[in-house]
């Protein structure tokens, strides 16, 4: 049987810290999909609200900035009518069957920090996977949902887990860069409040992503492909 997995991308939002226009950011997206294509996986791209999604404007690899400007694999994707038609009029997370699904991967970037923090139905569908015994992952700053996902018996699902996202040394990289505040928590910051939780980081901008039973989460957007292995070597071909 061909396995299923649901890449689940934040909806648009706007920063209520930098005012700036939000949304998911191209490497976490392009670069995990390529991988799960690669191993011939059935991919759903969806989101919490359904519709169309808008990636962070420094993840685009013809931003302006320069940034991303070496992502191939987001140019690529964001240039074929047939990949960027899959962020186009997305399913909505609460029509979709999750039961027919062997694995989540949710995708980061900026909006995740204030679209799905406090959205219950996305830490609803995460407990579910993970109570299921599925895989559920997450990358970069799409894990801060793990801060707040319950299990069904109220515990965090992190206690007793070892895991990663983006580290407060990326965060300060990143403000540094432009010169302002961007977001409005720190993901390790708040995970270390965790008294029972194990949360681990490589270097900055350093390829990281690790496996504790059937969680799997990547540091960031260098992270993205890692952790979609993880994800491959875990649920097999």
């Amino acid at each position: 049987m061909t396995k299923k997995v649901l890449m689940l991308v934040a909806n648009p939002a706007t920063s209520p810290v930098t005012g700036w226009p939000i949304g998911f950011w191209w490497a976490e997206l392009s670069h995990a999909w390529l991988e799960f294509s690669h191993a011939g996986y059935d991919i759903t791209i969806a989101s919490p609200d359904g519709g169309d999604l808008e990636a962070d404007g420094f993840s685009d690899p013809d931003h302006e900035s320069g940034y991303s400007a070496h992502d191939i694999v987001s140019k690529g994707f964001k240039e074929a009518a047939a990949t960027l038609d899959l962020i186009r009029g997305t399913p909505a997370l609460g029509d979709l069957d999750l039961a027919g699904y062997d694995a989540l991967f949710i995708v980061g970037g900026q909006s995740p920090m204030v679209s799905m923090i406090d959205d219950d139905r996305v830490h609803s569908a995460v407990a579910g996977f993970y109570e299921a015994g599925k895989i559920t992952s997450a990358v970069c700053h799409g894990t801060c949902v793990l801060l707040k996902t319950r299990l069904s018996d109220g515990t965090l699902l992190v206690s007793g887990k070892t895991w990663t996202g983006f580290a407060d040394s990326e965060e300060q990289y990143a403000e540094h860069a432009v010169g302002q505040k961007i977001q409005p928590f720190w993901i390790e910051t708040e995970a270390r409040k965790i008294d029972d939780t194990n949360f681990v980081t490589a270097g900055p901008m350093a390829e990281f992503a690790i496996r504790d039973g059937n969680l799997i989460t990547g540091q960031q957007q260098v992270s993205s492909a890692a952790a979609a292995r993880k994800v491959i070597a875990a649920l097999g071909a």
